[in-house]
């Protein structure tokens, strides 16, 4: 009976979250661009701007981040499906900061001969993983689970992704005329 009274919250695919993940990955790669062609002071200007993107933003505006408004998602304590607090979020938001951080730093360096940047990219895809092989209702890649977090959807955001949907069907259709 007790199941009865448990809301269910929206399920939200791993493919939405990969392009919220993006919108705030190239939000924060932007400005860090800026600074030069140092690396080192690049990836930690990142490193820097996505914690103030992911921490402190999400706390105040409801478990959204940039990305995340964009297609109307949110973070929530797997718990008790609240925002969760400054420590989930700065352990969850460290770990994928640092692998996203690393990841830009190897696409930075696609330009160089040496193809050892592409191993950069490999902590980002290894946390990753971890959502495209969980089975539960809401899969948890690694950073989730460490920040014990669950992404869930959420009618407070911008829709973007069904706008974009709308257009390329009005666009389809406009061309199969």
């Amino acid at each position: 009976m007790s199941s009865d009274l448990v809301p269910l919250l929206p399920k939200v695919s791993i493919g939405r979250r990969a392009a919220a993940f993006c919108i705030d990955a190239i939000a924060v790669w932007l400005p860090s661009l800026l600074l030069g062609n140092n690396p080192i002071v690049q990836t930690i200007f990142f490193v820097l701007l996505w914690m103030i993107l992911r921490v402190p933003t999400v706390r105040k505006n409801q478990g959204q981040s940039l990305g995340r408004w964009a297609l109307d998602m949110k973070i929530a304590d797997s718990r008790y499906q609240r925002v969760p607090g400054v420590q989930e979020l700065c352990k969850r938001e460290g770990l994928l900061g640092i692998c996203a951080a690393l990841a830009f730093a190897g696409v930075g360096g696609l330009t160089s001969t040496n193809a050892a940047v592409l191993l950069l990219m490999l902590p980002l895809a290894i946390d990753c993983c971890m959502a495209f092989v969980d089975t539960a209702r809401f899969p948890q890649a690694f950073h989730d689970r460490l920040g014990k977090t669950i992404v869930i959807g959420t009618k407070r955001g911008y829709s973007l992704d069904i706008k974009v949907r709308r257009l390329l069907d009005q666009v389809q259709t406009n061309v199969r005329r």
